[in-house]
């Protein structure tokens, strides 16, 4: 069963340059068909999960200092995704798999992976009023990505937007018995990403958000 979710993200084509299409034929070797493969790799202590890394830059470096968890990282983009590639292959990194499409196709149909992370850095804004329905962060994804957790896990969140950021904390005023919510001048150990660098060059203020589950 698939479900049937309003786009969160636009599939625009984009500039895809000659070493990402080369690095996409590498794909497959970080992929994975369902979530149980992520229990076949028993020598890291946590995992987690990125929903929509943007170019990779960020996320990559982040995963490169936390050898000790296995990602699950999830982008839209052929860009972003063969840029990741990449960097993975550079690096010689063993911590990554990827997922191409919406991530929600692929978490909310095995309800029982738990995850002990979630990174949501910068997810689209949508910033016109009309199109604030096909925002990610919204009361049926923390319905649905709360039973994804085990009992100490976290979610990062962060979004430039301020009416996004005050859109996530009326959201969560639902889910006072399922969220702890902490607001961080950062996230740990994350760099600044693309987008969270425009948004400050263009006046904006970063928020971010640790949701603890109880």
């Amino acid at each position: 069963m698939r479900y049937k979710f309003l786009p969160s993200f636009v599939r625009r084509k984009g500039r895809i340059t000659k070493l990402q299409e080369k690095n996409l034929i590498h794909l497959a070797d970080y992929s994975l068909n369902d979530l149980s493969e992520l229990n076949n790799k028993p020598i890291f202590k946590k995992i987690a999960l990125e929903i929509g890394f943007g170019n990779g830059e960020d996320f990559f470096s982040f995963a490169e200092k936390e050898k000790d968890t296995l990602f699950l990282a999830s982008e839209v983009y052929k860009s972003g995704i063969g840029n990741l590639i990449g960097k993975i292959r550079e690096h010689s990194l063993e911590n990554i798999f990827i997922f191409e499409g919406d991530i929600r196709d692929l978490i909310f149909e095995e309800k029982d992976f738990k995850f002990d992370e979630i990174y949501i850095i910068c997810p689209d804004p949508w910033p016109k009023d009309r199109h604030h329905k096909r925002r990610l962060l919204d009361k049926d994804f923390f319905k649905r990505i709360q039973l994804c957790l085990k009992p100490t896990s976290n979610i990062y969140i962060s979004t430039d937007w301020e009416n996004y950021a005050e859109q996530i904390q009326e959201v969560l005023k639902d889910f006072k018995d399922k969220f702890s919510v902490e607001i961080l001048n950062k996230i740990p150990g994350r760099e600044l990403s693309k987008f969270q660098k425009k948004g400050i060059e263009e006046g904006r203020h970063i928020y971010s958000f640790k949701l603890s589950a109880i």
